[in-house]
């Protein structure tokens, strides 16, 4: 199996702006990818990180630079495969190796995690003719180019698939679910739980 875990390096996770700066923003997405990684290392495959530009990874995975849209990077490494491929996206802090092993040994010629509003956080492929497509809401067009092609689905339903941290109300997430660098980073930046008026959400110490 291989697997693909694409990060964008430049300006990464510019939804988090009303939390963190940019240099934060780079660094907690490090953090991050580092968890990502190590959670498919740890379910038994090493993974290829595709980035958007040079990045040095405290972690276990090679590294190769593609700055070409997406989909496009994705899909050139899909039509030269000649094992199935995952991609497992980078920001998937709350990824761990049980529910990676789940997902990559889980049946189908395409397997899709979906994300919340639509978007596809991780996918296994084993059929030759499919293509991704990452565009808009991805979820709805990989079921298209599944069925264009004459690929079976199977949806894998999971809670840590589906959370992928873009928005400032997401951190709270690592901060409940996950014990890694990203929530190391989360405490260390001085943030915490706060849970008030029957809602539960992140504040920061400075």
């Amino acid at each position: 199996m291989i697997v693909l875990v694409p990060y964008a390096a430049a300006r990464p996770k510019t939804r988090l702006a009303d939390a963190l700066d940019p240099a934060e923003r780079e660094s907690f997405s490090r953090a991050m990818l580092a968890d990502v990684v190590d959670a498919v290392v740890d379910a038994g495959v090493e993974p290829t990180v595709v980035a958007t530009e040079s990045v040095e990874l405290d972690a276990r995975a090679s590294v190769v630079v593609d700055d070409r849209p997406l989909s496009r990077a994705v899909n050139d490494r899909l039509a030269g495969a000649e094992e199935p491929t995952a991609v497992v996206m980078s920001d998937l802090a709350l990824a761990t190796p049980r529910v990676l092993s789940r997902l990559l040994d889980a049946g189908g010629d395409v397997v899709v995690a979906p994300g919340r509003g639509g978007g596809t956080n991780a996918l296994v492929v084993r059929h030759p003719a499919f293509r991704v497509d990452y565009h808009g809401t991805s979820y709805l067009d990989h079921l298209r180019v599944a069925r264009d092609v004459g690929a079976s689905v199977r949806e894998f339903d999971s809670m840590r698939l589906s959370t992928d941290i873009d928005e400032p109300a997401d951190l709270v997430e690592v901060l409940l679910h996950t014990d890694g660098r990203a929530r190391d980073w989360l405490l260390d930046a001085g943030f915490e739980v706060d849970a008030h008026d029957g809602r539960v959400g992140v504040r920061r110490e400075r």
